[in-house]
């Protein structure tokens, strides 16, 4: 199974949704916190292009914030991108 990891911070309601959604599917994932560590914030920024929590990677390939992941898992996209 691919590795996901999430870019998070502590105070993030959209970063709970998305855990929760992963957990849901059976998903296990790699948190980071990039709230306390100015270094995996720099990694999401260069990674992801974007500034915002959370930021989901199903192994390389970014998959977007919380809204990304809803919108994949509605248009049954979700196995096929955890696939690889």
């Amino acid at each position: 199974m691919t590795q996901v990891t999430i870019y998070t911070t502590p105070v993030c309601g959209y970063c709970t949704m998305a855990k929760r959604l992963l957990a849901g599917k059976g998903v296990a994932v790699t948190e980071i916190d990039a709230g306390s560590d100015p270094q995996a914030l720099q990694e999401m920024m260069t990674r992801s292009g974007r500034r915002t929590v959370p930021q989901i990677f199903f192994g390389t390939r970014h998959i977007g914030g919380y809204d990304d992941l809803v919108k994949l898992d509605r248009s049954g996209g979700f196995d096929a991108a955890l696939a690889g």
